[in-house]
């Protein structure tokens, strides 16, 4: 559904603007995982306990919580870019005087101000780079997704380094790449359109009284209680310094950066977002209750960590795709209100286990971390039929499966009609065109799909253009062939991150309408993404009993088949 091959943008040809918020969001996601190397030697260097320690996790996330709801009103009072700014801002200040303070009190208020900043950055990147990205939003969510697993992966690695000179190196390492960012962010980021309203401060609350909403939110609460007991206890009972922490997190962050990027969507795919959901949960409770029970063996501990990322990285892309399906808010609204209970599970966890360790013993938090994990499953299962039914369609308030509305008058004649199918970047006129040279040849009506996406990112959601530029998109296409005299009309395809869904649903309307055959260009990810399983292309090919083909301008239209989608990867490997 994509560009052709030439003169497309690639991901990573953006403007500097792009690259200044990219940049900002790889310091960002590695905040986490950046202090977990360095816990030990807190511990020790400043003479606190393992439970006061882990109020660092504690304050930062509940500040971040509750930052969350308000986060969409400012960001829509004052602009995207000031709230970046400010977040920035906040971030640097509050990482250098954490890497100043002389105690554990200190850090742990300093961390709270830290999670505003992050709260604020958060909630508005995502947006900014779908804005500001050249060739349309896929080039910006690779980036974003790398910007992801970059932070994730190399945030224990940078944490260990720094760490291993002193832990106060984590702290001020964050604040002067976090003071480059700002300052490219102030120079290349323009400034971004405000929202027409403004949203209100208690619309994520609101929200919540939406029983779908709040059921996948408890579930959120409940996974994310059992990961920041790991996070924040497991380094530990691994007994080793700074370094080796950084090694062991950068692996684990590995695992979250693939399995959240490459196989959560094929797993989901292939075994729906329910399913796939109830497995990993179980798996997650498998590790911990193995760290539980080897707590006093540390390589035990290490390898059900490292293991454990590729759990996290499945469950954190799905459970936000499950908050926007089943969500009827816009999804800025539903992204805060999922975030606020989500970083709240996150921050009573390491507060409440090291009560729990210094009670009993080490043991104990991660069995109730054990616990949690499978405690969110008869909550999800509480709102199976919510989600199940979502994914297929909506039967109240905005609809949020995938779904088709029409644009254009309807093309008349009964002749079987050519579906081409496009997304929103700068090639998408040339693979119309392609197809409706195919259109003339059958002497078919051609009928343009307009694929409007939003992307899902780990917590994040944001549609990739609004209604009326979908529109005005379909529009264009539609005024540029009847100028040619080819008769067609068209329609706005809706998806919530799920491509597969979304080539399903075109597959279907194509044999509803009996149409001739579907038309897809090359995508502008590549040949391994958009053949992979799982893909919007892959889907499509299967799921239709039309012909499906490749379409080039320059080229024969090429049918593809299950052979040929296989002979397509093959190539590319």
């Amino acid at each position: 559904m994509s560009a052709p091959r030439g003169n497309v943008a690639g991901p990573f040809r953006q403007p500097k603007a792009v690259w200044a918020v990219a940049f900002a969001c790889v310091i960002s996601f590695m905040g986490i995982g950046l202090v977990d190397p360095i816990l030990p030697a807190l511990a020790k260097n400043l003479h606190a306990t393992p439970s006061q320690v882990s109020l660092l996790f504690s304050s930062y996330l509940i500040v971040t919580a509750v930052a969350m709801l308000f986060v969409g009103w400012f960001s829509s009072r004052f602009g995207a870019k000031r709230t970046l700014v400010i977040g920035l801002a906040v971030i640097v200040v509050f990482a250098a005087l954490a890497g100043t303070s002389g105690s554990i009190n200190g850090i742990v208020g300093f961390r709270a101000g830290w999670g505003l900043g992050n709260a604020l950055f958060i909630a508005t990147s995502l947006a900014v780079i779908v804005a500001s990205a050249s060739g349309g939003f896929g080039g910006a969510i690779i980036l974003y997704e790398t910007a992801l697993g970059l932070g994730i992966a190399v945030g224990p690695l940078l944490g260990g380094e720094l760490g291993g000179i002193s832990w106060r190196g984590p702290f001020f390492g964050v604040a002067v790449l976090m003071a480059i960012a700002l300052v490219a962010t102030v120079v290349f980021v323009p400034d971004l359109p405000k929202p027409e309203r403004v949203t209100s401060p208690l619309a994520p609350l609101k929200a919540l009284r939406h029983r779908g909403l709040l059921t996948m939110g408890i579930m959120a609460l409940l996974y994310n209680w059992g990961f920041f007991t790991m996070l924040g206890y497991a380094p530990y009972p691994m007994e080793l310094n700074a370094h080796q922490l950084g090694l062991v997190f950068t692996a684990w962050g590995l695992l979250v950066a693939a399995f959240s990027v490459f196989f959560a969507p094929r797993l989901q795919a292939r075994f729906g977002t329910a399913p796939v959901l109830y497995a990993n949960l179980v798996g997650l409770s498998i590790v911990m209750g193995v760290i539980a029970a080897g707590v006093a063996t540390p390589t035990v501990v290490i390898v059900a960590v490292i293991v454990s990322g590729a759990f996290i990285g499945i469950n954190n892309t799905l459970t936000t795709q499950a908050v926007m399906l089943v969500s009827p808010v816009e999804r800025p609204v539903a992204s805060s209100a999922y975030g606020f209970l989500r970083f709240i599970g996150g921050g009573l966890a390491p507060y409440v286990a090291g009560k729990l360790a210094d009670a009993t013993d080490l043991s104990v938090p991660f069995y109730l971390g054990a616990a949690t994990f499978l405690l969110a499953i008869p909550v999800l299962a509480s709102g199976h039929s919510l989600l199940r039914e979502a994914e297929q369609r909506s039967d109240e308030g905005e609809s949020v499966g995938p779904t088709l509305t029409p644009v254009g008058k309807p093309v008349s004649g009964s002749a079987p009609r050519i579906i081409v199918a496009v997304s929103a970047h700068d090639q998408a006129p040339a693979i119309v065109d392609a197809a409706a040279r195919l259109a003339r040849d059958t002497h078919s009506p051609l009928e343009v799909v307009h694929v409007q996406l939003t992307a899902v990112v780990e917590e994040l959601a944001a549609d990739t253009e609004t209604r009326d530029q979908a529109r005005a998109a379909v529009t264009a296409h539609l005024d540029r062939l009847a100028a040619q005299g080819v008769p067609a009309t068209g329609q706005i395809l809706t998806t919530v991150g799920d491509h597969s869904a979304a080539g399903r649903v075109l597959a279907r309307h194509a044999a509803d309408t009996g149409a001739r055959a579907i038309a897809v260009g090359h995508s502008p990810h590549g040949p391994l993404t958009q053949f992979a399983e799982g893909s919007f292309t892959t889907a499509v090919t299967h799921a239709a009993t039309c012909t499906v083909a490749l379409v080039e301008p320059d080229n024969a239209p090429r049918p593809l088949t299950s052979a040929s989608l296989s002979a397509l990867r093959d190539g590319a490997a």
